[in-house]
């Protein structure tokens, strides 16, 4: 049944496929079309979540060799990427779960948005994403696992923004969207280092040379991965982030950020258990950011006035204990935590609008009075830390001031000294100004032609005007004034005529003519 590891992610992503070609055939979106769109993703869905169930039983059974080569998808030198997936382990045990939640989340979806705007879109990211995760939990090596974490990730910006026409919405998919790639550029690094010190991008090659590996080239490695991971999971410093996620619809936000796509960073981490072992300076890292999140989640989630924003805090809470358990080198108990918060956080998730319906004659305990007592610690608490201001001001801002800087020196410094085209919307003198009323006024700009942009460009431009003062002084003054007036005349005919020619029609027919010239020669 190793082969089955290959077919999970597949399907899925045939259903985009099918999606996609069938909404730019489709004219009217009627409700039999919604229907069967989605009638045929929850039918892929189970169909690829029976197949991991599937490969998860047989792997049980003993019967999964490990791994199944699906082919060679690149090869250049001492680079070989190859289409593997993990078939045995707790990569089977992840694909499973995380299918299940696939599916009852796309049967909560079905009901909870059918007829709402953008359900279709809806139906194909979320197909786009379950082909991500299943690449997440089943690859065998790191290229095809970071194609699957951008795939969530671009999933993930496109759910946020689902209604694009509110403001915040699309502010908030921005911000999670750049947050994400700071871990990307870890992971990205991190694949990088591990082909340089051990040559090679498969997992399970990488964790069995992992005592060969010295102790500094190990933490390397790990260290890049563990950024990865700590942003995937929001976790300390980029815990603001998953807040602002939840803007998304109530079914995208268990399944991203209760569920599944959350927790990609705790995976990330246990998969690369023996190469977390070998850098004991990184699992300390793990156990201080995991603690800390902990502490920060657990204080700002007991000020929280709204139900999602609640969850998220505990969501980070408890994703911050795994990542604690991971750096302590409690691999079991982080996967167990992990696989039951799986299941609780997405009951509460997809529970939460009925939140008012449950708790009413169950009032929420209050907090300790040893905890109230403190009104500073109530304020920062409702103020969460200051942290999304702090990051404000420490890095997007400044960023944004460098490329402001950066966009002026370009246009006006770069650009003029290579004789780029600038934009002349801009008026700085009272003869541009004039020269721009009279172009208006006649259509015609007879300075186009003279003037010269960049180093070279002035040189000739001045040569042109000293060679226009002689024209004039030594051989018009002598013509007199009705051949000028006759000669502009025939300039402007002239450029009539060129503006003509280059129109597509005659141009077209020019170049025809051109060619059966040449051939007839």
């Amino acid at each position: 049944m190793d082969f089955l590891a290959a077919l999970i992610p597949l399907v899925p992503l045939l259903t985009v496929i099918l999606i996609g070609i069938n909404f730019l055939i489709t004219k009217h979106l009627d409700d039999q079309y919604e229907k069967t769109i989605s009638l045929v993703t929850r039918v892929v869905l189970i169909l690829s979540s029976l197949m991991a169930i599937t490969l998860l039983v047989s792997d049980l059974l003993g019967n999964n060799s490990g791994s199944f080569y699906a082919g060679r998808w690149l090869n250049s030198e001492l680079l070989n990427i190859e289409l593997q997936f993990i078939t045995s382990g707790f990569s089977v045990i992840v694909a499973a779960l995380f299918s299940i939640i696939l599916v009852i989340v796309i049967q909560f979806s079905t009901y909870y948005l059918y007829k709402e705007k953008g359900f279709v879109r809806y139906l194909f990211i979320f197909s786009l994403f379950s082909t991500g995760m299943m690449l997440i939990a089943l690859s065998g090596n790191a290229v095809l696992t970071f194609i699957g974490w951008e795939l969530a990730g671009l999933c993930s910006y496109l759910l946020i923004s689902y209604a694009y026409e509110r403001p915040v919405a699309t502010i908030n998919a921005t911000r999670v969207f750049v947050t994400n790639r700071i871990g990307d550029a870890g992971f990205i690094l991190g694949i990088a280092l591990t082909f340089y010190y051990v040559q090679t991008t498969n997992w399970t090659d990488l964790n069995a040379k992992a005592d060969l590996i010295n102790t500094s080239h190990a933490t390397v490695i790990a260290l890049c991965f563990a950024v990865a991971a700590l942003t995937k999971s929001a976790q300390l410093p980029f815990s603001p982030w998953l807040a602002r996620a939840m803007e998304g619809p109530t079914p995208s936000s268990a399944v991203f950020y209760g569920s599944v796509m959350i927790h990609s960073g705790v995976f990330l981490m246990i998969l690369l258990q023996p190469i977390l072992e070998r850098a004991p300076f990184v699992m300390i890292l793990l156990v201080i950011f995991g603690m800390l999140t902990a502490i920060y989640s657990f204080i700002v989630g007991l000020t929280q006035t709204d139900v999602k924003s609640s969850i998220c805090f505990a969501i980070t809470g408890q994703i911050g204990l795994m990542f604690v358990e991971c750096g302590l080198g409690l691999w079991e108990l982080a996967s167990l935590h992990m696989c039951a918060h799986v299941i609780v956080r997405a009951y509460q998730v997809l529970s939460s609008p009925s939140l008012v319906l449950y708790v009413n004659g169950n009032p929420m305990q209050p907090v300790p009075q040893d905890l109230g007592s403190f009104r500073w610690l109530y304020n920062t608490s409702l103020q969460r830390f200051w942290l999304d201001p702090i990051v404000e001001r420490a890095l997007v801002r400044p960023i944004h001031r460098l490329s402001r800087d950066l966009d002026y020196f370009d246009s006006y410094v770069i650009d003029r000294a290579m004789g780029s085209p600038t934009s002349r919307d801009a008026i700085s003198t009272l003869a541009q100004l004039e020269q721009k009323i009279k172009i208006a006024r006649s259509g015609y700009d007879a300075t186009e032609f003279n003037q010269g942009r960049g180093i070279a460009g002035k040189i000739f431009e001045w040569a042109a005007s000293a060679m226009s003062w002689f024209e004039r002084r030594l051989v018009l003054q002598g013509i007199g004034i009705e051949m000028v007036d006759i000669g502009k005349q025939l300039g402007h005919l002239a450029n009539d005529f060129e503006k003509m020619i280059l129109k597509p029609r005659y141009l077209v027919m020019f170049v025809f003519v051109v060619l059966l010239s040449a051939s007839s020669i």
